[in-house]
């Protein structure tokens, strides 16, 4: 009988992945790199990255020659399989795409407390300052009050999208 070292225990077997996931894994962190490469710089700001991918990002523009940035996506694939927070960094690139679920999900809970904002009740402006310290509480109920005269007198809703405007800084800002 001779003696062949186990290749596998059942631990191992469950963990390893296939080719076909790994490259799966490996496309979605290029996909995931080539929409930060298209962020502004402000947005960028925002993220918590590492130098060395925030440099990538910032060479990218200077590709011109398809497979130079073919090639370096490629590599900014690979600094962001590296990021410490992937999860974070991916739902904030789907909440400024507009064509994704977690945008519109944003947008809709932004809308929420406009309205809420806007039935003028005390207990709802003061449920916004507390998730949202850093906000003005005179500037809301100056545009909560003017929003209310504004549709009193069938004019355009201006101060309501004021209001809006101001709850997306507000929320964009506290994250």
């Amino acid at each position: 009988m001779t003696d062949f070292p186990e290749e596998h225990d059942d631990g191992q077997q469950e963990d390893e992945k296939s080719k076909s996931q790994v490259k799966r894994e490996m496309q979605a962190f290029q996909e995931l790199g080539r929409r930060l490469v298209e962020l502004k710089p402000s947005q960028l700001a925002k993220l918590e990255l590492t130098d060395k991918l925030r440099a990538a990002l910032e060479e990218a523009h200077r590709h011109t020659a398809r497979g130079a940035l073919k090639r370096h996506l490629s590599f900014v694939g690979k600094l962001v399989r590296e990021q410490p927070d992937i999860d974070a960094i991916q739902t904030y690139v789907d909440r400024l795409d507009s064509s994704s679920q977690v945008h519109a999900q944003y947008f809709h809970q932004l809308e929420r407390w406009r309205d809420r904002l806007l039935t003028g009740k005390p207990e709802e402006q003061q449920a916004f300052i507390d998730a949202y310290p850093d906000a003005d509480r005179q500037i809301i109920r100056q545009l909560v009050r003017q929003a209310g005269k504004e549709a009193a007198e069938n004019k355009a809703p201006a101060a309501a999208r004021k209001l809006f405007k101001l709850i997306r800084e507000i929320a964009d800002h506290a994250e």
